[in-house]
């Protein structure tokens, strides 16, 4: 059952993309930004350290409850109206999915750099990536559009797929949002590296198995061994436990380079190149975008599958 309704709200994502007005997960940006203004202890002004080391954990954390539980609770109790848990389920995985969105920003970088309009690729880039662009050229431009595309087939749309299978929408809605906060509240800045801890940790563990699954169907869909290779060898080194296996699969599937130097809110970030062969150029985008579809359908093939074998066992 999950399975087909799955399909349909992938559908309808494809179809439909996401709301242009009113979109949830905005509003939900809203109110995060409100609760981190009301609570976070380093915000707007000079918290001594002892407050920030002692209340910036337990804040951080009552602030991802106070955020996520509501919808997750409500979701729940919907699910639970049987004449119309179906109908919910599907619109509210069809919200938390960006498949269409994420393909779309891609390719309005793809096309500035192909009319050789550098300011507004930089300014599209900038859309889905939180490093500095300014300063960027097509190469770099190219790279991080392609570990965009990489990293958030992971984020916007596996790991919520993930989750609807293994306990249905409250799951994907709760990874959903925990994955906004942590976008928005993740960074180990002085304002949010305690404040923060808690959405990070979070992210971190609800991802810890659809990142693998994901590097694993990168792999399955692309240059496999290479896949193989790089994320065994170049992911221990990535600063994030979960976008290392995925970005370094899904750049040695496509056999080319992603990753190195980027700033970060003014600062230079040492990073580790991720793939092998040549850098990504602006071809890349289309290809890691078909890499990205290649896996979703070997995901619902593969899921398809598991819950026949299910049924007939069940028979």
């Amino acid at each position: 059952m999950r399975v087909c309704l799955l399909i349909v709200a992938v559908l309808l994502d494809g179809l439909l993309g996401e709301p242009r007005r009113w979109h949830p997960l905005v509003g939900f940006g809203h109110v995060a930004h409100r609760l981190e203004a009301w609570l976070n202890p380093s915000r707007g002004r000079a918290a001594a350290p002892r407050a920030r080391l002692l209340w910036g954990h337990t804040v951080g954390a009552l602030a991802v409850v106070l955020a996520v539980g509501p919808p997750v609770l409500a979701a729940a109790m919907l699910a639970r109206y049987r004449p119309l848990a179906p109908l919910i389920a599907v619109a509210l995985l069809y919200l938390v999915i960006g498949h269409r969105s994420l393909h779309e920003h891609a390719i309005a970088v793809e096309r500035a750099l192909r009319r050789g309009d550098l300011a507004d690729a930089r300014r599209r880039v900038g859309a889905i990536v939180s490093r500095d662009t300014s300063d960027m050229d097509a190469r770099r431009i190219s790279g991080a559009t392609v570990e965009s595309l990489l990293e958030n087939g992971n984020d916007a749309l596996f790991g919520a797929l993930f989750w609807f299978l293994l306990t249905g929408i409250p799951g994907a809605l709760a990874y959903r949002l925990i994955n906004t906060l942590d976008a928005m509240w993740g960074y180990r800045t002085e304002r949010y590296r305690q404040f923060g801890w808690a959405a990070a940790r979070l992210d971190d563990l609800m991802n810890f198995l659809p990142a693998r699954l994901t590097a694993l169907g990168y792999a399955a869909v692309g240059h496999a061994t290479a896949a193989l290779r790089c994320w065994r060898l170049q992911a221990p080194a990535w600063d994030s436990p979960n976008a290392g296996p995925v970005m370094a699969s899904g750049a040695g599937a496509l056999q080319i380079r992603v990753g190195g130097g980027a700033f970060y809110h003014g600062c230079w970030h040492d990073r580790s190149i991720l793939g092998e062969g040549r850098p990504a150029d602006i071809g890349d985008i289309s290809r890691a975008r078909r890499l990205v579809l290649r896996a979703l359908l070997l995901w619902i093939g593969v899921a398809a599958l598991i819950g026949v074998l299910r049924w007939r066992l069940r028979a």
